[in-house]
């Protein structure tokens, strides 16, 4: 079936008998290469759930090493982590998780000289990152390539995700400009709460399975805000802005090296 041993038809048995994914989808998503920038709070449920789900390779991008006041909400690290290169550790989780599943470990951050070539080698983005310097780099570089990514942003009690398809709009479209830096604390400053990104991380995660497998529609044009201490979601529509700097219909960037990605104001995870 579709190239599955046995071991895979058992582990994957509840996606092989769903008439939506079956043999033919699950072994799309074992051909899938996902990139994963963070390897933090909603990155650790991106990557959890993706690797249960059988995407054959994830790469991880991220510079940081684990803290313990990480481990309130990044599930994928344990206390044994603390002072490890987060890429390491979320490696080893992967890996006992699903050995299904390559992951390719970048320790570095995501910036205007690696952007392109790094991007290049994936099929999906999943922007879990925190700082709005690197989501406009994402959705710059993904947008110019043309390579579907997911963004989610996560702050106190509230989480807002989307999908983006490469084609616009992007997340320029939705915030032409960052606020000034420190105008919006991290996490460090505001807190966060320890079970959020796993809500808004598991919709992003979702949000990839989808567009691996061409099945449901996925967030294109809305952007979901959730609100967990009022447990509720709302819709916010996206529209492609004429005036984009990127996707708009006189473009004034087109390669990342041209725009600015300075300075950390963020959501923060």
């Amino acid at each position: 079936m579709a190239d599955l041993d046995p071991e895979q038809l058992d582990r994957y048995s509840r996606h092989v008998i769903m008439d939506d994914v079956g043999p033919e989808g699950q072994a799309a998503l074992l051909d899938a290469r996902v990139l994963v920038v963070g390897a933090g709070g909603l990155g650790a449920p991106v990557l959890q759930y993706l690797a249960a789900a059988g995407v054959g390779t994830l790469g991880i991008v991220d510079d940081d090493v684990v803290e313990r006041s990480n481990l309130q909400r990044q599930v994928i690290h344990g206390d044994a982590d603390v002072g490890r290169p987060k890429v390491d550790s979320a490696r080893e989780f992967v890996a006992d998780l699903n050995p299904d599943v390559t992951v390719e470990t970048h320790e570095a951050r995501l910036d205007a000289d690696n952007a392109d070539d790094l991007i290049a080698d994936y099929d999906l983005v999943v922007d879990a990152s925190d700082n709005f310097a690197t989501r406009f780099l994402v959705s710059d570089a993904c947008t110019l390539a043309g390579v579907p990514f997911s963004h989610g942003a996560i702050y106190r009690f509230e989480g807002q995700v989307t999908t983006f398809s490469g084609d616009g709009p992007c997340y320029r479209c939705l915030f032409p400009e960052a606020p000034p830096e420190g105008a919006v604390p991290d996490c460090a400053e505001a807190g966060v709460l320890g079970v959020l990104p796993g809500t808004i991380g598991n919709i992003q995660a979702t949000e990839v399975v989808k567009l691996i497998l061409g099945e449901g529609e996925t967030l294109e044009g809305r952007l979901l805000v959730y609100d967990a201490s009022g447990m509720s979601f709302e819709e916010v529509p996206v529209a492609p802005r004429s005036d984009c700097p990127v996707c708009g219909d006189e473009p004034a960037i087109d390669a990342v090296a041209e725009a600015s990605y300075e300075g950390r104001c963020s959501l923060s995870d």
